[in-house]
Formats: structure tokens, C-alpha cells, sequence
């Protein structure tokens, strides 16, 4: 006990020492979401040294297609030894100082790349990129360029979890959060973003803008055209900025499929002649999940706006992409047969374990929302907590860690404002892994419904289509809620949420 209290006593006079926002706890480490990172980290999974130990199902990390890269590598020694076409080292003049715009092979192929992932649909100037390590970075950067400390950014929840350290820690940028509830399908609407807005002035914040993500993290699915339409109307008509965050848009595996807001963007400016709204958005991508590169820390932000550009370029300098992997993934991203063999390649190889997660978690009498990107799925276990609440949800989810031994994601820690959802990651362990993953969680749920009293399942009722707009009926493919899937869905238990389908 004395020794506790010294020890107390020495972390205190440690953090006097301190800046106040090295001292601050608004970093977010505190989250359950890192929290269930450090006990798989404790005890992680090997299924030889370690077959008991914690699975890890809370980390959006893409292992599916190494394979693919580390062949084009073999078969690409120059790239990778440092060295051009005819065999000259460039070791050199990639150890000297390089300028913090980036090198322009690099980025040329960014570019390119970026257009091949949305269809070539649209087109990016390579002047226009301003390189980052990592999307974190990127987030980052345009917090300080956009907002002042105190300032906010818009965000529909549910959201990923870093975003409360990425966006808010160091800028004191302030983040509100736009309600999108089961009810309407988790979307976006006109009337949830005036309501955001509402509240942020009765905290008396000055909004700079709105940041979605698309794909969703965490839901894994594709924004509808008609969704980032209304994203888009609501911050032209508020003056203020949007940042679009892409990181996932080489996931998008099925229909409707990935639209850039760029994309609708572009269309509404050829519409509108008096339109400035592309120097307010901005768009963040990265290599972590597409290509499965989040050591490499490639991230880039995009925007036509030149004061941005040239603020986010100088602020790049803090953290810099190495000369080295510019000039290896140069080449790489260069190969054109390459990228369009691995992207097709990829996106089927995320399906096909989308579905082993979707089927084996069917057989077990678990549901997840209907999905078509990402490397997660949003899972329903509300059935499963003894009480419908976020003590619940935590209950459950302490046992699911550290009975069960799969680290997931709490939909609280994602802001979610409903009780009992959770994000389960899929790409980043073997087939064999996901398996064991199953067999576990098929032992929880057999002895949960056998044993302790649990909440009754969701109520099987029908799908009104009242709630909906009239081209949005269920079984239009305008919008991946609102597919009708192949097996019946079940609503969520609460009163009017009944238009979100689920997978079974």
C-alpha cells in the first residue's frame, strides 16, 4: 500500500514536469478500443506457441494479399536494391536531403494510382498531393490548416476511434458528433447534420467543417451518391469545409461501389457555374489498407485549395515518407499491369473472407449490417448482454477479451449512441485463425444461452417503408442498407429501428 502511494506520488511530480499537452488525457489511449490492443498484446495468439492466447479482431490491418507484393518484389530486385534499370546504385542521392514536396516520380505514380482506384473517374494533379506518414498524419494536418483550437469538425457517428486522438489531441479542434442511428439505416441526413450544427453553436464552437469517411470505418460500407449529395449541399450552403477520408476505397468488393465526393463534387460544379466548392474539399488516402503497406507510413492528402496545399506542405516537413520507400513504391505503383491485376485481386480476396466472418458468425445466430467494403463487419451482439445498455455492452465485451480471448471493438468506443454493436476485424489473421476465432465464439454463445438469463433476441417484425424515401424502398441497390439480402432480416429490438438489414 505506502509503496502505491510513492509511486503515485512520483507519477504526479513526473507529470508536473510536463507540458500541459503532454499531461492533458485527451490523447484517447484510454479508450477501450486501444485498451483491448493492450491485452492482446499481453497475451497474443500463435497457434503453436500460444493456441490460448487473444485473438486480435480490433486491428483494420490488410495481410491478405503480401504475397502478391512480395512476388512483383523478386521479380523487381532493382526497385528494392535501390538501384534503376541499367543497374546504377541511387543510393546516394536518396541518402542526401530530399525537399519535403516529395519526389515527383512518386507522387506521378500516386496519382495515377488513386485515379485507377475510383474507375478513372476522376483525375488528380500530382502538384495537388502533399505527402504524409500515414493517414494519421494527414488527418492531422489538415486539423491545423482548417481549424483554430476550439474550432469543430462535424463527424457521423459511428466513427473510428483515433480520430478523438488524431483530430482533437495536439490541434484542440473539437469534434461533434452527427446522430445516425439504426433507425434510418445509419445514414446521413440533412436533418441529423442541422441538428450537429444546432448543438455546436449552443457550445458556442465555430464549425469549419464536416469529415466523413468512405468507405466507413467502422461499418464497412460504401456512402451512397445520394448521401454525399446531401454532405456536400449541407457544407456549400454553411460555407465550411469537407474532408473526405478514403483510405478504404480500394476495399469496396461489391455493388453499389465506391463514388468519390470528388466525383460529385466535380458534377455539381459543372451544374452550379458559380460553385468554389472544390477549394473546400479535401481528400485523405493512404497505402495502409489497400495495399497493406501501414509500415511504410504512406499517407497523402488531396485538395485544389493552393493555400492548403502550401500549409499542409510545410507541415509535412514534422513527418516526412522516407526517400527510400518513394522511390521503391515509385516503381511498384508504376506498373501498370501490376495494379490492375492486385487491385481485382484484392478486392476478391476481401470478399471471400468478409464472407467466411458473415457465415461463420450466421452459424452461430449472430448478425452483422450488411456490408460491401472495408476489413471489418458491424456486428449485433445486444442479444447477448444482460442488460440493454452501455454497461452492458462492456460487460459483454470484457468477457468476449478476456473469456473468450477475441479482442473487438465496442461500438461506444466508435461513439456509436446505440448499446450492443461491435466492429470485427477479418483481414488481418490467416483463414485458419478466423476459424479458431468462430469455434471460441461458437462455445461463448452456446454456454451464454444455456446458462446465465440474457435480453430476449430482436423482435422479428416487418419493414416499413413509410420511414423511407420513395427511391430508396427496400431492395433498391441505391443503398447497401437497403439491398434486400438473401436470408430474412431482423430488425434491432428498439421502437421504429427497422430498416437496418443484417446478414445471416
Amino acid at each position: 500500500m505506502v509503496s502505491q502511494v510513492v509511486a503515485d506520488e512520483k507519477t504526479q511530480q513526473q507529470q508536473l514536469l510536463l507540458s500541459k499537452k503532454a499531461g492533458c488525457n485527451r490523447h484517447g489511449q484510454d479508450s477501450s478500443y486501444f485498451l483491448g490492443w493492450q491485452e492482446y498484446e499481453k497475451n497474443p495468439f500463435d497457434a503453436v506457441s500460444n493456441p490460448s492466447g487473444i485473438i486480435q479482431m480490433g486491428l483494420a490491418e490488410n495481410q491478405l494479399s503480401f504475397d502478391m507484393v512480395e512476388t512483383w518484389l523478386e521479380k523487381n530486385p532493382n526497385a528494392l536494391g535501390l538501384r534503376r534499370e541499367g543497374g546504377a546504385s541511387v543510393f546516394r542521392e536518396l541518402a542526401l536531403f530530399q525537399d519535403y514536396h516529395g519526389l515527383p516520380v512518386f507522387k506521378n505514380a500516386l496519382a495515377r494510382f488513386m485515379s485507377e482506384q475510383r474507375g478513372h473517374k476522376v483525375a488528380f494533379d500530382p502538384s495537388n498531393i502533399v505527402l504524409t506518414a500515414g493517414a494519421t498524419s494527414a488527418n492531422e494536418a489538415l486539423m491545423f490548416c482548417l481549424a483554430d483550437h476550439g474550432d469543430a469538425f462535424l463527424i457521423p457517428t459511428p466513427y473510428y476511434p483515433g480520430f478523438d486522438r488524431d483530430l482533437k489531441w495536439r490541434t484542440g479542434a473539437e469534434i461533434v458528433p452527427v446522430h445516425c442511428t439504426s433507425a434510418n439505416g445509419l445514414r446521413v441526413t440533412r436533418a441529423a447534420l442541422d441538428d450537429a450544427y444546432r448543438r455546436a453553436q449552443k457550445r458556442r464552437l465555430r464549425v469549419k467543417g464536416v469529415l466523413v469517411t468512405n468507405p466507413s470505418n467502422p461499418l464497412g460500407t460504401t456512402a451512397p451518391r445520394v448521401d454525399l449529395e446531401t454532405v456536400v449541399e449541407f457544407v456549400a450552403a454553411k460555407g465550411i469545409h469537407l474532408v473526405s477520408d478514403e483510405i478504404y476505397s480500394g476495399t469496396a468488393f461489391g455493388e453499389p461501389g465506391f463514388v468519390s465526393v470528388l466525383e460529385v463534387v466535380a458534377e455539381r460544379d459543372g451544374a452550379t457555374a458559380a460553385s468554389d466548392m472544390s477549394d473546400r474539399v479535401h481528400v485523405v488516402y493512404s497505402l495502409s489498407k489497400d495495399l497493406g503497406l501501414h509500415g511504410f507510413r504512406v499517407g497523402a492528402i488531396y485538395s485544389s485549395n493552393a493555400a492548403v496545399v502550401s500549409a499542409a506542405t510545410k507541415m509535412s516537413s514534422f513527418g516526412l515518407i522516407s526517400s527510400q520507400t518513394q522511390y521503391l513504391l515509385a516503381a511498384l505503383l508504376g506498373d501498370k499491369d501490376f495494379t490492375r491485376s492486385y487491385v481485382a485481386e484484392n478486392k476478391r480476396r476481401i470478399k471471400e473472407r468478409h464472407d467466411q466472418l458473415v457465415d461463420g458468425l450466421r452459424e452461430v445466430g449472430i448478425g452483422c449490417l450488411e456490408s460491401n467494403a472495408g476489413l471489418f463487419c458491424w456486428v449485433d451482439m445486444s442479444h447477448l448482454m444482460r442488460s440493454r445498455s452501455f454497461a452492458g455492452e462492456m460487460e459483454l465485451w470484457k468477457k468476449v477479451v478476456f473469456e473468450v480471448g477475441l479482442n473487438i471493438s465496442p461500438g461506444s468506443s466508435c461513439h456509436c449512441p446505440e448499446p450492443g454493436w461491435f466492429r470485427v476485424c477479418f483481414a488481418n489473421m490467416a483463414a485458419k485463425t478466423l476459424d479458431v476465432a468462430m469455434q471460441r465464439l461458437r462455445s461463448f454463445v452456446e454456454s451464454t444461452t444455456n446458462g446465465a438469463a440474457r435480453c430476449p433476441p430482436p423482435r422479428r417484425r416487418p419493414r416499413p417503408q413509410h420511414q423511407l424515401p420513395h427511391r430508396h424502398k427496400v431492395g433498391s441497390s441505391a443503398h447497401p442498407f437497403l439491398r434486400r439480402p438473401k436470408v430474412r432480416a431482423v430488425g434491432r429490438w428498439r421502437r421504429g429501428a427497422t430498416n437496418v438489414h443484417y446478414q445471416y
